[in-house]
């Protein structure tokens, strides 16, 4: 069965975007450490660039790995948007769950206005590779109990508000470590299994 895995940079205080959704905070170390780090990631999971940047890191033709479908909140998807990329992951089925966004943004992308944990039991059952949860942290939160992996990159700064990684109800959910690879950026990236 496909699982459901939340792919996500995190700040050491647990959050993935500053309050008005900023990321550009996230410390990158110098070029050449960045340079690896970026082609580590992307090597393994090529799939989560997006479309419009993957020529420039040399992706273009770059197979999907391990997903084929990617799962956004309006915050995820607002910023792609904003730049007038409607169909950011046009390589992988995107579905973007808001109750505001217009269903016909993009006929690449299905905007559902719903039950989040509905449509992932749905694409759960059907064949294919993994379905990768790229943000945000209401949308991890309403979908934790569907939760089956966790690739979370450790970023050496302290945000201090923001938006949480998991933002929902009390519910301590335990995930075991499966692997664990540092950078020379002090990025360190875990691997988590749902217990």
């Amino acid at each position: 069965m496909r699982k459901l895995v939340y792919y996500v940079a995190v700040t050491i205080d647990g959050y993935i975007a500053g309050p008005g959704g900023e990321f550009d905070f996230y410390p990158q170390g110098d070029e050449a450490q960045a340079a690896a780090y970026m082609k580590a990631m992307n090597t393994r999971y090529p799939e989560t660039v997006p479309t419009f940047a993957r020529a420039g890191v040399g992706l273009t033709d770059a197979p999907n790995l391990r997903f084929d479908t990617v799962l956004m909140g309006l915050g995820s998807y607002r910023p792609g948007l904003d730049a007038g990329f409607t169909s950011p992951y046009a390589h992988l089925r995107q579905y973007v769950v808001s109750t505001t966004l217009a269903p016909d943004t993009d006929p690449a992308v299905t905007v559902v206005p719903g039950d989040p944990l509905a449509l992932v039991r749905e694409l759960k059952k059907e064949e294919g590779q993994d379905i990768w949860l790229c943000g945000g942290g209401l949308l991890a939160g309403a979908l934790l109990p569907e939760i089956d992996e966790l690739i979370i990159k450790s970023y050496p700064v302290v945000a201090g508000s923001g938006i949480p990684a998991f933002n929902g109800a009390f519910d301590p959910t335990l995930f075991e470590v499966t692997e664990r690879t540092s950078f020379d950026n002090d990025v360190a990236v875990t691997w988590f299994t749902r217990r």
